[in-house]
């Protein structure tokens, strides 16, 4: 069995230039986003891609959309590969949140993994869906080439959890609007994690590295 995976994060939304949490929140790409999921798509568009899967919240599935339509196919979409729930964080920056509920956001911080946000859920829970949905995929498409849109904590969790890295600490991996990271799957277990939040395809745009 051998799987291989490139991993995108969405492109830029309304709330990421002003770094409000997201969450399940469905907001739609900026003008900047969809940009940033063309330039992507331009570099992808003569690789071999067997499938597409996406989060079914709007900002994944329509870089998902713009992604595939060099290669004339269809976006799967999952809600398994959603962000994180952040309850009522959702729509507060870090600094009202840290405001609001400092008990709360010193937790997460320290422990993600077993802190849950009123009305949303802990780390756990997102980790367990979306690697679930990720190891399904890797059986469905052996020897194949998939790619997959989701969000920033998805695709950290899922690396960590590959890597075997303590998801407490997901938080200190950087991931870029629209960049790409790529993972081999001769199976699960021996993942091999040989790119990660490459954004050479945005060398022409103003990246904000924050």
């Amino acid at each position: 069995m051998s799987c291989r995976i490139y991993f995108v994060r969405h492109g830029e939304t309304s709330w990421n230039a002003i770094m409000k949490i997201q969450g399940h929140s469905d907001v739609f790409l900026s003008d900047r986003g969809r940009e940033q999921a063309e330039m992507l798509a331009q570099r992808l568009s003569n690789e071999k891609i067997h499938c597409f899967y996406s989060s079914d919240l709007a900002r994944a599935c329509e870089t998902a959309r713009i992604v595939a339509q060099p290669h004339e196919m269809d976006v799967i979409t999952t809600p398994a590969l959603r962000e994180l729930n952040f309850g009522v964080w959702e729509g507060l920056t870090v600094k009202e949140i840290e405001e609001t509920y400092p008990g709360q956001i010193k937790s997460w911080w320290t422990n993600p993994l077993n802190t849950h946000i009123p009305q949303g859920e802990t780390l756990s829970e997102m980790t367990e869906r979306c690697v679930n949905e990720v190891k399904n995929i890797i059986k469905e498409h052996n020897n194949e080439t998939v790619l997959v849109v989701a969000h920033g904590g998805v695709i950290r969790s899922i690396i960590c959890s590959v890597l075997g890295i303590n998801l407490n600490e997901q938080w200190r991996l950087h991931l870029d609007n629209a960049c790409l990271s790529l993972v081999d799957f001769p199976q699960w277990e021996r993942g091999i994690l040989k790119l990660f939040n490459d954004c050479t395809h945005l060398k022409n745009l103003n990246c904000r590295f924050v």
